[in-house]
């Protein structure tokens, strides 16, 4: 039996993800559901959930995954059109009652990424699929080591019960209050248009809905919600309709974005000790991991509030798999990847998050804005992405780091390379995702932060890189 070889790019740290029609294909498509469903029935596993986002190349991968997974003898459940937590929803016990039990899920999504990329993320038994799992995915594929069957099919409608999940996130929450609750929120056209029109038909309070219709090319932004100039639409209507804050989402609807009622962007890391806030008033010492790219603010915060900072890798499958490591009830990260497991599942769900959200405000007893206007200011830099090949970035990073211990610098190096200074921080790491390295940086003043950016550019620049 002949094999199969995928483009070596798409093989990511935390899923599959290519250019569809040049590094990634149908027949890539068919493969993977092969190799899944291989591992899943190695696994003692016979079922697998299937979704698919928005993208205009989502059906017809779709299509051909779940016929790679028939083939190896799984039965799927193919859930149709939704954000990828519905998909995470539908391999959870909550789902059961529905149709039985599946061992794994597939979501094929491109996520934040442009219109024409597209990919595949999974997970099996409860547990994200990532990293070694991926590479012998590859391996599997690559030898034809697969399990051979003949897999059922059919469809599920799951998008009421996973809603009604969503809703049960302001169970015991002042109703009165949640009354006078105004709120917009932007689906930037993505995946999870559908469930935000049947979640806010639910929810009580005001709620101004922008780009909910699901469409492939993103006519309105790109659905990125840490890209500030993606939030325009959602902070003009914020302000123009007094609103209190507005939500926004990525493509498959895991990545949540913010802004107050003055239009301000409440980026990732200041929504975490939000939630942290909330949440640590009922469960004092608990622990609260944060990625590398987090503010220090963020870190003091956690502990300033009786609870357990932890630092940790950037993305969402090593985050998810830290937290049920140590049993942390709280994460989350830069990009905007919340994950809740005190009433919630670990997984990564804007849309939960954005109903915490609301839940948060009211708890508290403070609007956004005013949470926000309590927090200590600082001089940072966003993501400042830049592109170097992805057989380079890697080693880039630790040509770097090999150089600053060199100079015996002491570098945390739980994900590249984060050296704190009397200026304050600076980060340099690797994207697992696309081929760049990330650089930011964190200042109490200007003069600071030019300093940490200067020193970032002369250690490039020793190992032949430039920012631009």
């Amino acid at each position: 039996m002949t094999g199969h070889k995928f483009h070596p790019s798409i093989l990511r740290e935390y899923d599959i993800r290519g250019v569809f029609g040049e590094t990634l294909s149908v027949e890539d498509a068919h493969a993977v559901g092969r190799s899944f469903g291989s591992v899943v029935r190695q696994r003692g596993g016979s079922r697998v959930a299937v979704g698919y986002d928005g993208r205009l190349s989502s059906p017809v991968l779709e299509h051909a995954l779940v016929e790679g997974l028939q083939a190896s003898g799984v039965d799927v459940v193919r859930i149709g059109l939704g954000p990828s937590p519905m998909l995470y929803f539908a391999a959870t016990p909550a789902a059961k009652a529905l149709f039985p039990e599946v061992q794994g899920g597939v979501h094929v999504t491109g996520s934040h990424n442009p219109a024409n990329h597209n990919g595949f993320k999974m997970v099996l038994q409860g547990a994200p699929f990532f990293g070694s799992d991926i590479v012998n995915l590859g391996r599997i594929a690559d030898e034809a080591a697969w399990v051979s069957g003949n897999g059922g099919v059919f469809c599920a409608d799951i998008a009421e019960a996973y809603v009604d999940c969503l809703v049960g996130a302001l169970d015991g929450v002042d109703a009165e209050a949640l009354k006078s609750t105004r709120i917009g929120w932007d689906a930037g056209n993505g995946a999870a248009g559908p469930i935000i029109d049947a979640l806010t038909a639910r929810l009580p309070g005001y709620h101004v809905l922008l780009h909910t219709s699901v469409d492939g090319h993103f006519p309105n932004h790109h659905p990125d919600p840490t890209v500030e100039a993606n939030l325009t639409d959602l902070c003009a209507a914020v302000v123009e309709q007094c609103l209190d804050f507005g939500v926004a989402f990525d493509g498959d609807g895991d990545r949540i974005g913010a802004v107050d009622a003055k239009g301000r962007v409440i980026w990732g890391d200041q929504l975490l000790a939000i939630y942290a806030q909330d949440l640590l008033r009922d469960a004092p010492n608990s622990i609260v991991i944060a990625d590398v790219k987090a503010s220090s603010i963020l870190f003091e915060r956690i502990a300033e509030l009786g609870g357990k900072p932890l630092m940790w890798k950037t993305g969402h499958s090593p985050l998810k798999s830290k937290m049920k490591e140590t049993g942390a009830p709280l994460a989350g990260e830069m990009s905007g990847h919340m994950f809740f497991a005190d009433r919630y599942f670990g997984f990564d769900d804007a849309l939960y998050a954005a109903v915490r959200l609301i839940a948060a405000t009211v708890r508290i007893g403070m609007s956004l804005t005013a949470l926000r206007d309590a927090m200590p200011e600082r001089v940072a830099t966003p993501e400042l992405r830049f592109q170097v090949d992805e057989v380079r970035k890697f080693a880039a990073v630790e040509e770097v780091l090999g150089h600053l211990l060199a100079d015996g610098i002491i570098v945390n190096q739980i994900d590249g390379v984060r050296v704190e200074t009397p200026d304050g921080w600076w980060l340099l790491r690797a994207s697992n995702t696309q081929d760049v390295l990330v650089v930011r940086a964190e200042s109490k003043t200007d003069a600071g932060l030019a300093r940490l950016l200067a020193e970032v550019d002369a250690r490039l620049a020793a190992v032949d890189l430039k920012r631009g």
